[in-house]
């Protein structure tokens, strides 16, 4: 930090409390750059983070998110990014719970948008041990932040030694924090899905695998036991943290050898259909789409793979497919129906809607449930950067088998990206057909009352 802005900052004397959070507020706001001013020392949970909302350059961590790959294009440099990114990595380790925080989501939020292997490689000690720290003595916001962040770094670093080193030296403590019945659900929730995916991306022993296999199961089989004695099973608090067990563990399921695929279907063929009876929507649709990659998966091995049960469940797929029950909502029996329709004829037919990705000049054909549940688990870890790191990220490449990455020029670039303006323009003229469209609709629903 420049001695004359450290010479200029107000000392408060007598504390040292606040000093280091003092330095790392000033040295934001040099990045940040521009003209100096007093900056108050971090001497409660609100302060830090207020300093940090008057410094252009940090004061909006999800701006990275929005804005995506270009960025660095249309606003600044590679520098200039690494250097936003230094100051949120120091804020990481700031007194403060609200600027750790969004420190943490502003390094998650760059991370998932562009590549930066080499930055993460040079700082993923220093990134590990903050994230350990968070992790251990923050709270539920805190902690999801940090595991969502080392969900992402994994992403980056891809299979090898860093990301196995980063998942051995966090994953006791994501353990930890699951099996903590004290933790809130949706920390849990998250710690649950982010151990998955790092165990998926860095783990080389089978036997790690093996073991986080059955951890995940401990967790959402504990809904089977829900439906002794009952016509249904029940939602409680717990349900959505046991979705995101059983999802994970599905993921995990289709890295397995054959011998272990054969094995859980065994146990868990017969069991899942009972979650489809849950009057949790998101349980529902979790445990069909399991229920049709295990059956891929079934079928993968053994074309002639027999379900005993095959008459019942398929009459509660289909009944699940056309669900006019009124004590459910508009929006969830809509997404129900769409849904357990792709089930039912992956069940019955053998059959997968194939869904088209595009990206940049390239596209993917989504043509199987493994497919699916992959790129579904990877675009929730990535959010809206999911498309740019299909271009780029070389283990997400090479997980959907699409070679190495297209080099384009910059002049191609340039023709295939639109403004902020150009979007705004473009989603202002869909709303308004759309506004349009319902208008008309209403109009004919009066004209037909009235002729009644």
């Amino acid at each position: 930090m420049p001695k004359n802005k450290k010479r200029n900052t107000p000392h408060r004397g007598g504390s040292g409390g606040g000093g280091g959070s003092e330095a790392v507020a000033a040295t934001a706001a040099a990045a940040a750059g521009g003209q100096h001013r007093n900056v108050q020392p971090f001497s409660d949970e609100d302060a830090s983070i207020e300093t940090m909302s008057h410094c252009s350059g940090y004061s909006d961590p999800s701006s990275f998110a929005e804005d995506g790959p270009e960025v660095l294009d249309e606003e600044g440099t590679q520098e200039d990014l690494e250097y936003k990114l230094k100051g949120y990595i120091d804020l990481m380790m700031d007194k403060s719970a609200k600027t750790r925080q969004a420190a943490l989501e502003g390094v998650k939020n760059a991370v998932s948008s562009k590549m930066l292997y080499e930055f993460i490689l040079e700082r993923r000690m220093t990134l590990t041990d903050s994230i350990e720290r968070c992790l251990k003595k923050g709270k539920s916001d805190e902690q999801r932040a940090a595991a969502a962040l080392a969900c992402v770094l994994c992403v980056q670093l891809g299979p090898g030694i860093e990301s196995e080193e980063i998942f051995k030296t966090l994953g006791p403590i994501l353990k930890k924090i699951i099996s903590d019945g004290t933790a809130s659900i949706q920390a849990r929730q998250t710690c649950a899905t982010c151990f998955g995916v790092c165990c998926f991306i860095a783990t080389d022993d089978i036997t790690e695998l093996y073991s986080t296999l059955e951890f995940l199961e401990s967790i959402f089989t504990k809904s089977y036991l829900k439906e002794k004695g009952t016509n249904g099973i029940c939602s409680s608090p717990n349900t959505v943290f046991h979705i995101s067990a059983l999802l994970t563990w599905t993921l995990l399921l289709t890295i397995c050898p054959l011998s272990e695929v054969k094995k859980k279907l065994e146990m868990h063929l017969h069991k899942l259909p009972s979650l489809l009876s849950c009057d949790d929507v998101n349980m529902r649709i979790a445990a069909g789409e399991s229920l049709a990659l295990l059956f891929e998966l079934a079928r993968g091995m053994d074309s002639d793979f027999f379900y005993e049960d095959m008459d019942s469940l398929t009459q509660m797929l289909r009944a699940l497919a056309t669900d006019g029950n009124k004590h459910r909502a508009k929006v969830d029996k809509r997404k129900q129906r769409s849904v357990f329709r792709d089930v039912l004829r992956a069940v019955e037919e053998r059959d997968f809607p194939t869904e088209t990705v595009k990206f940049g000049p390239e596209r993917m054909y989504i043509d199987c449930w493994v497919k699916k549940h992959t790129y579904d688990t990877f675009k929730e870890v990535l959010g809206s950067g999911m498309q740019y790191h299909l271009q780029s990220n070389e283990f997400l490449r090479n997980v959907f088998e699409l070679g190495p990455p297209v080099m384009l020029d910059a002049a191609t670039l340039k023709t295939m990206k639109i403004s902020r303006f150009e979007r705004h323009l473009y989603n202002s003229a869909a709303f308004k057909a759309r506004t349009k469209a319902r208008s008309k609709c209403r109009d004919k629903r009066a004209d037909v009352g009235e002729f009644f």
